[in-house]
C-alpha cells in the first residue's frame, strides 16, 4: 500500500491559462472581510469535491470570501493525477489557507506562493493527506517541504513541522475500517469541539498512524477509535489497535523563519465522503474560527448545513471525474 502511496506518478504542467479556480462571495456572518484560500490535489480522497463545498458551507453561511483551487490539466479541466495548481497568487490576500494536498511537486513559481505564505504567520489548517502535501525531489528550490526531508533543520517536511505529523501509515484498515472521533479528555470544552457530541464525529475513511507524543505544543483533541465496519453503528474494534488510539485532529503553533507564531489546525480526516458527516463539518468549520481569533464567537451550534446538492465519490485512485472544470463548481443562482 505505501508504495501505491508513494510512487503514484503527478505529471507536471505549465501555468493553465484556463480560469484556475472558483470564488464564493459571502456576504454577512462571523467571517466577514476575512478571505479562505482551500488548495485541493490529492488523488485519492476526492479534494477537489470536499474543499468546494466546504468553501460554499464558510461562504453562505458564515460570510467568509473563499478561493478554491484544484488542479489543472493542459485542457483546463480538474485532475488530481497533475501537479499544476494555477492561481496561487490569490495566498498574497488570504487570511486562512485550507489545504487537501497529497504528494505535490508543483512548479517553482507556484510553489513559492505556498512558501510564503507558510512563512507568513498566517494560519493553516491541514486537512487528511495533507500531512504528506509534498514530495519534492532533492535539489530543487523548495525541497524542505517535501514529506520524507531528510535535513535537520526541517525534519520531515512540512507535514511535520508545520501541522505535526508526516506520512507514517495506515492505523486503521484502509477501505474497510471507518473512524469514529472520541473527544482527548480535558479537551471535551474546546472551541473547536462546539456544538459537537462525543462521538458523533465519523468518517468512513481511516485512522492514520502518528508518531506519539506530536511535536512541540500540539494539543489531540479527537481521538480516532477505529471501527470494525464503515457504518456509523457498527462498534469499535477490539484489541490494540483502539489501545492507544491515535490522535485524528490537533491543534499546535508553527513557528517561522522569522519567528512569527502561526496557528494550526490538522485532522487526518476531512475526506469529500467525511463531509456527509455534520460533526465533521462544524469541527473544520470551527477550527476556522479558531485558527482566525475567533474562538469567543463562536456560537453553540454552529451553522455547517450543506449547501446545494452534495454526492460526494467514494475515495479511490483514479476515481475523480473527468472533464469537470472550475466554473461547474460555481454557486448555482
Amino acid at each position: 500500500m505505501f508504495c501505491r502511496l508513494l510512487f503514484s506518478c503527478l505529471l507536471i504542467l505549465p501555468l493553465a491559462a484556463s480560469a484556475a479556480g472558483v470564488v464564493y462571495e459571502g456576504t454577512e456572518g462571523l467571517g466577514k472581510g476575512k478571505h479562505v484560500v482551500l488548495v485541493a490535489g490529492d488523488e485519492e480522497y476526492r479534494s477537489e469535491e470536499a474543499l468546494p463545498q466546504l468553501g460554499q458551507i464558510l461562504a453562505k453561511h458564515h460570510g467568509f470570501k473563499c478561493t478554491v483551487l484544484f488542479p489543472i490539466a493542459e485542457d483546463g479541466t480538474i485532475n488530481p493525477d497533475v501537479s499544476n495548481i494555477p492561481g496561487l497568487e490569490a495566498l498574497e490576500t488570504a487570511d486562512l489557507m485550507i489545504v487537501g494536498l497529497r504528494f505535490r511537486d508543483l512548479p517553482d513559481d507556484q510553489m513559492k506562493y505556498m512558501a510564503e505564505y507558510i512563512e507568513s504567520g498566517k494560519p493553516i489548517i491541514g486537512l487528511r493527506t495533507s500531512t504528506h502535501a509534498f514530495n519534492i525531489p532533492k535539489g530543487k528550490t523548495y525541497e524542505k517541504y517535501s514529506f520524507n526531508f531528510g535535513g535537520q533543520d526541517y525534519t520531515k517536511g512540512f507535514g511535520r513541522q508545520v501541522l505535526g505529523e508526516t506520512w507514517v501509515n495506515h492505523h486503521g484498515k484502509h477501505g474497510s475500517q471507518a473512524t469514529r472521533g472520541i473527544f482527548a479528555k480535558g479537551q471535551e470544552s474546546h472551541p473547536i469541539l462546539m456544538g459537537i457530541a462525543d462521538g458523533q464525529i465519523f468518517g468512513p475513511t481511516d485512522v492514520y498512524t502518528v508518531n506519539l507524543p506530536l511535536p512541540g505544543d500540539s494539543v489531540p483533541l479527537v481521538l480516532g477509535q477505529v471501527v470494525d465496519g464503515m457504518k456509523e453503528e457498527d462498534k469499535a474494534l477490539e484489541g490494540p489497535k483502539n489501545d492507544p488510539m491515535m490522535p485524528v485532529a490537533w491543534t499546535k503553533t508553527y513557528t517561522t523563519s522569522s519567528g512569527k507564531k502561526a496557528r494550526v489546525f490538522t485532522t487526518t480526516m476531512g475526506a469529500s465522503q467525511d463531509l456527509l458527516n455534520e460533526g465533521v463539518r462544524r469541527m473544520i468549520v470551527n477550527a476556522s474560527f479558531w485558527a482566525l481569533g475567533l474562538e469567543g464567537k463562536i456560537p453553540d451550534k454552529t451553522v455547517v448545513d450543506i449547501v446545494g446538492d452534495y454526492k460526494p465519490t467514494r475515495f479511490s485512485f483514479k476515481g475523480y471525474t473527468k472533464g469537470v472544470k472550475p466554473e461547474d463548481h460555481a454557486w448555482k443562482k
